[in-house]
């Protein structure tokens, strides 16, 4: 009768699994931590020396899940006017890049945004000088770096180039225009993994928080004060 009340080993796996996603979401929203290294010191805070098996680790997906219910539960008062201003740049930004397609990702496209995200651009163009050309040519200061390919596999990290806008963090990883195909097919789950300008209006618009105004100028000499 004892043992038969006992939990079982899976039962166990999905127990700590649920509480390494919940500690890593925690650490996402208050330290700024990326999905992957919030994982992993979850799991040592938890586990401490033990190796955590891949059976015991939680996915993207239920650490995201964790995520939005830790921001309603507890930045329910800011989490929403952050990620309304974050879009509302995003999409200035994504305006005054429109000749090389850009399309808005990561958290702030998913809407986990939080005070320590900056945004994430997909560029695509002939050539990466072309839109390095582009920003210097508007007295953007930026800079670079690299960015795994979002195809993965054998394909080469993309350069990345970061700047400021409005005070805000922008990070813009530059694809050929071949890697354009395919670019809004969603997730095996059915999430939009990357938008483009018209998917990001229309959440501006759906959005509680009120609409995006009108594009600034792309230009660092029209940066608002300190």
């Amino acid at each position: 009768m004892i043992s038969s009340m006992m939990p079982k080993p899976h039962e166990d796996a999905q127990l700590l699994r649920a509480e390494i996603a919940a500690a890593a979401a925690r650490l996402i929203a208050q330290d700024g931590a990326d999905y992957s290294s919030a994982k992993r010191k979850a799991a040592r805070q938890i586990l401490g020396e033990a190796q955590a098996g891949a059976n015991v680790l939680p996915d993207n997906a239920q650490i995201e899940a964790e995520l939005r219910l830790y921001q309603a539960l507890f930045k329910a008062d800011s989490q929403p006017a952050r990620l309304f201003r974050l879009r509302t740049m995003a999409l200035q930004v994504m305006e005054s890049l429109a000749p090389f397609q850009p399309f808005l990702t990561g958290a702030v496209l998913n809407g986990t945004a939080g005070p320590h995200d900056d945004i994430h651009l997909q560029l695509f163009a002939d050539s990466a000088k072309e839109v390095e050309i582009f920003l210097l040519n508007r007295n953007v200061s930026i800079d670079i770096s690299e960015t795994p390919h979002f195809k993965g596999g054998r394909h080469d990290p993309v350069e990345t180039v970061s700047f400021l806008w409005h005070k805000e963090g922008v990070h813009a990883a530059l694809y050929d225009l071949d890697d354009l195909r395919g670019a809004l097919k969603p997730r095996n789950d059915g999430k939009t993994i990357r938008s483009d300008i018209a998917g990001l209006r229309a959440l501006l618009v759906s959005s509680s928080a009120g609409q995006a105004g009108p594009a600034a100028p792309f230009d660092s000499t029209n940066q608002p004060p300190p």
